[in-house]
């Protein structure tokens, strides 16, 4: 792993950024896996005010929750798109269908998806439990794309965006630790103290599976990107 340190996140969207542009100048991105919540906002940020053209690139992202439609202001289809595609197109988005009615065929269809797109890049967050994607702690390391039940701290987390608790969705979609092993590149983003024991466990603890994020030690190409806060209690300053 090569651990990046930046002064806040708007530096870590600009780093990051200067890797996905390198990679497009020598044509080496044709594939760009997202993630949602506010950690690659800086990041998107950047893309979207920057001259680059995505036309001929194609996103496939990480996961989405399961029951909502694309247009509920909840789902990340309607995030993706409010915070980078309708700014920046692309060549093609995928997502999982949150409305399949066949869990088990739609994540056979994301894993063909990913079969024929092979990802460049991976953009990736980290939860304060180690989670990547929907990959809580436990998630076996040689897992695909599937349905995961989601865990009661992620579904209290997320009541605050919905008018009702049974309004909040209990599942979803996601790319399995495999799957985002299976790209080329990654670039993990993490900012502020909260995430700090997080970056600590997946860096400097030996891989296990209460770590999931743990699984990149094995990855050949990582480039952890962290504020100060969230690098706090690595030994290595």
């Amino acid at each position: 792993m090569k651990i990046i340190r930046v002064q806040d996140q708007i530096a870590g969207g600009q780093t990051a950024f200067s890797i996905i542009k390198d990679a497009m100048e020598k044509n080496k991105l044709n594939v760009l896996g997202l993630a949602t919540g506010s950690t690659p906002l800086s990041l998107y940020d950047q893309m979207i005010h920057s001259s680059l053209d995505f036309s001929d690139v194609v996103s496939i992202n990480l996961d989405e929750y399961v029951g909502l439609p694309a247009e509920n202001k909840q789902s990340y289809h309607y995030f993706m798109q409010e915070q980078l595609f309708k700014y920046k197109p692309f060549k093609k988005n995928y997502l999982p269908d949150g409305l399949a009615k066949d869990a088990d065929r739609e994540c056979k269809r994301y894993d063909e998806v990913l079969a024929t797109h092979p990802i460049d890049i991976q953009i990736l967050g980290i939860g304060q439990n180690g989670h990547i994607g929907f990959n809580e702690p436990g998630t076996p390391f040689d897992s695909l794309t599937r349905k995961v039940e989601l865990t009661a701290s992620t579904i209290e987390a997320n009541q605050r965006f919905f008018e009702k608790k049974e309004d909040v969705p209990t599942h979803a979609f996601s790319m399995g630790i495999n799957s985002i092993m299976q790209s080329k590149q990654i670039i993990l983003l993490a900012y502020g103290k909260a995430k700090a024991q997080a970056i600590k466990a997946m860096i400097e603890e030996s891989a296990n599976e209460n770590c999931p994020a743990s699984a990149l030690q094995h990855h050949p190409e990582v480039s952890v990107i962290v504020d100060h806060e969230a690098a706090m209690l690595l030994e290595t300053k």
